[in-house]
């Protein structure tokens, strides 16, 4: 298995919310959270919604992070560690 699946989990008194989402349906999983928040039924708000959210964003390695991540790393010499 190549991809890699994130596991975010909320517990609000009896009820338990897990959600499993990888950068395929990262976006899905948003939507999915404001749903849960405008659910009355659910004890999920959207201050959890909010929260989740942005859990979620910062599992997300974007084309910046990448590049930036490159050009630190070509930049380190043997020096660095002298």
């Amino acid at each position: 298995m190549d991809k890699e699946v994130n596991v975010l989990a909320l517990v609000k008194g009896e009820e338990k919310f897990i959600f499993l989402f990888d950068d395929d349906n990262r976006d899905e999983t948003l939507r999915q959270l404001a749903r849960f928040a405008a659910n009355p039924d659910l004890d999920f708000s959207w201050y959890d919604a909010a929260m989740l959210s942005r859990k979620i964003r910062e599992t997300v390695i974007t084309e910046y992070d990448e590049l930036a991540a490159s050009e630190e790393f070509d930049s380190i010499s043997i020096d660095d560690f002298a």
